[in-house]
């Protein structure tokens, strides 16, 4: 008899035991900081009399505020998100660039990115028209901003991050524009075709940097997902992608647009204050813990100052998958 209750016992167990294998595998979701979309600061700056003197919105991905006035933004209420909405102040005028924005989706928001021009012309001071991707990313920018040379630098790109997540998930819309090729406007030299394409990107990557005794940053790079987008599409939700680790460049799945160490050049600012460049010298492998995560995601992906006017990319609910 009592063998007759092991057994029974042993066989319930075992079958609970194969039951429960699929809860346990489930995969942990987490929202990234602020990444529903939901809040925002409208900052309401006034421009410079000289070029009209309207007050422009200018959008942030924080806590929900209205900031009135020019004063430079800096990141609130932890969020990690920057934003390629800033003010600019070049020979004593300000003006804003708006090229992200919060749209109304369900009972929330989304964020749009969109690339379009923005000029600032005055006669005998000022003449400078150039070209803005709509972009999001996690880290910040140095504002005011005073000159449209080495635009990434005025970027503090990447935040503190030590964990290992699988995958990127989120929410999209794309809407592409029809230029065959982009355009290149700096603001200064002359507008000017770009071969190719222009494609709405998703990029991630994990860190791990370090600092030597002269104030130069290096980093391995721990985990890479880059993601292209060539053709308009109304809201894909939950896309998940995964995020590979180690030298990538041997595995199947890699792409010429995953990006080499050392094709792009983004900045932090080090120890001592100083804007400087992260010298991306080596792949990690998979044991590598990160300490930084940059996640970024534009409506162009060419860079500074090259798309085509009327790309546009919606982004809501971003989340690390574990």
């Amino acid at each position: 008899m009592i063998q007759r209750i092991i057994h029974r016992l042993f066989i319930v167990g075992f079958i609970v035991f194969f039951i429960s294998l699929p809860l346990l595998a489930q995969p942990q979701v987490e929202m990234v900081p602020f990444g529903n979309m939901d809040q925002w600061v409208d900052r309401q700056i006034k421009e410079s009399a000289i070029i009209g003197g309207n007050t422009k919105n200018v959008y942030e991905i924080a806590p929900t505020a209205v900031i009135n006035g020019d004063q430079p933004y800096k990141n609130m209420g932890g969020s990690p998100w920057a934003t390629s909405n800033v003010m600019a102040k070049v020979a004593g005028i300000t003006k804003t660039n708006t090229s992200v924005f919060p749209e109304k989706r369900g009972n929330g928001y989304c964020a749009r990115l969109d690339t379009r021009m923005e000029s600032v012309k005055v006669l005998g001071v000022v003449n400078i028209t150039v070209l803005a991707a709509g972009s999001i990313f996690t880290g910040s920018v140095h504002e005011p901003i005073k000159s449209t040379k080495n635009p990434q630098k005025i970027l503090q790109t990447g935040v503190p991050f030590t964990k290992k997540p699988v995958a990127l998930q989120f929410d999209y819309k794309v809407k592409m524009s029809d230029r065959e090729n982009r355009i290149r406007a700096t603001g200064f030299s002359k507008i000017a075709d770009v071969p190719g394409k222009d494609f709405p990107a998703a990029v991630l990557y994990l860190q791990k940097r370090w600092e030597d005794d002269k104030g130069n940053v290096y980093a391995k790079r721990i985990g890479t997902m880059v993601t292209y987008y060539y053709h308009s599409t109304d809201w894909k939700n939950n896309a998940s992608y995964e995020i590979m680790y180690g030298d990538i460049t041997k595995r199947p799945e890699y792409k010429p647009h995953m990006m080499r160490l050392g094709v792009t050049e983004n900045y932090t600012v080090n120890s001592k204050g100083e804007s400087v460049p992260i010298h991306e010298v080596a792949w990690g492998d998979e044991n590598d813990a990160p300490t930084h995560l940059y996640l970024q995601f534009t409506s162009s992906h060419g860079g500074a100052y090259i798309g085509s006017p009327g790309n546009s990319l919606w982004i809501d609910n971003v989340k690390l998958v574990y």
